[in-house]
């Protein structure tokens, strides 16, 4: 009887405890927040597949969420009163932090704005050029140079620290400047101007204004590249003429009177002008080949020079002073 007792009262007190425990178990939580959005781009598509990390200070945090096919995620059970922030990151796209979410307690909160940009790539691109390149560009531009867009300005460079020639630039450039239409033109009214005054001693006539044109050619040609391009090249010098183009009228001058006599050499120094000086000497004692016998000799050959080197001085004032104004593909001048 003893052990039937103790049976029942232990069935009794099952039978009361149980609902107590039910009632336990089954008690309401505290009420917790929801958070969902949409995850779109700045054309208000949606981003599907996107991660959404949600962070928070509970240690069961960060949560992580992939949005569906219409960008939506959401999360639930969070804890109101404390401070979550939400990240999203899709491939493409630069990611998205909102600012802090503290929800009130049963809150379902829409988060918006999450709208990702496209991500921007930054490429780094390191170019190298050679010496010889930049130097090649350069020459394409002087190429281009032309006092009213007609006759050739190539030897003028208005780059103070352009790149020095190389000698196969310095032939190139010798080359278009004889050949230039305009040169050849040139050399016709030259060698008429030399018909009218009879210089050199050819006489009259279309054969004398041929020979004339002839010599007047030969002479171009054989000065150019002489002193525009087997020197310079055997030299180490720059044949062309640096424009100065800014400080006093004194100054510039005294640098266009002085080019015919100092050039700045391969190296980026200056120094005295054996290109230009033995160039003109070379030239007129080699027209003594085709010039007639009055107009031959020592003496011719040093006239020629000086009037070749006064027709220099003057060419290099106008280059500073007014030519510069008017050339195309220069750069401004004052």
């Amino acid at each position: 009887m003893r052990i039937l007792r103790i049976w029942l009262l232990t069935l009794a007190a099952i039978a009361i405890a149980a609902p107590l425990a039910a009632q336990e178990v089954n008690a309401p939580k505290p009420d917790t927040g929801h958070i969902t959005g949409t995850v779109t781009d700045v054309n208000d598509d949606p981003v599907p597949s996107a991660t959404v990390v949600l962070e928070g200070p509970a240690p069961a945090d960060p949560r992580t969420v992939v949005s569906n096919d219409n960008g939506f995620f959401e999360f639930n059970d969070l804890t109101p009163g404390i401070p979550y922030h939400v990240t999203v990151s899709a491939p493409g796209f630069g990611n998205w932090t909102s600012p802090d979410v503290i929800l009130k307690p049963d809150e379902t909160l829409i988060l918006t704005g999450s709208k990702l940009q496209i991500a921007q790539a930054l490429t780094t691109i390191s170019v190298a050029y050679t010496a010889e390149e930049v130097a090649t560009e350069q020459v394409k531009v002087e190429e281009q140079q032309r006092v009213l867009g007609i006759i050739p300005n190539f030897y003028v460079v208005y780059d103070h620290n352009a790149e020095p020639l190389t000698a196969k630039l310095k032939f190139k450039l010798a080359l278009r400047t004889s050949a230039d239409p305009a040169t050849l033109v040139g050399v016709g009214v030259l060698a008429a101007i030399h018909q009218a005054a009879d210089i050199p001693n050819y006489g009259q006539g279309w054969g004398a204004y041929g020979k004339r044109y002839g010599a007047s050619a030969a002479d171009g040609i054989s000065a150019i590249m002489l002193g525009g391009a087997i020197l310079p090249s055997l030299l180490h010098q720059d044949p062309r003429y640096f424009y100065q183009g800014t400080g006093t009228n004194k100054s510039r001058t005294l640098h266009a009177l002085s080019s015919p006599f100092v050039c700045r050499g391969d190296n980026g120094r200056l120094q005295p002008n054996y290109s230009t000086i033995g160039g003109d000497l070379a030239s007129a004692a080699l027209s003594n080949a085709y010039y007639p016998a009055s107009d031959r000799g020592a003496r011719q050959t040093f006239e020629t020079v000086i009037i070749n080197t006064a027709e220099r001085m003057f060419t290099a004032l106008a280059q500073e002073f007014i030519v510069g104004r008017f050339t195309s593909k220069g750069k401004p001048k004052n």
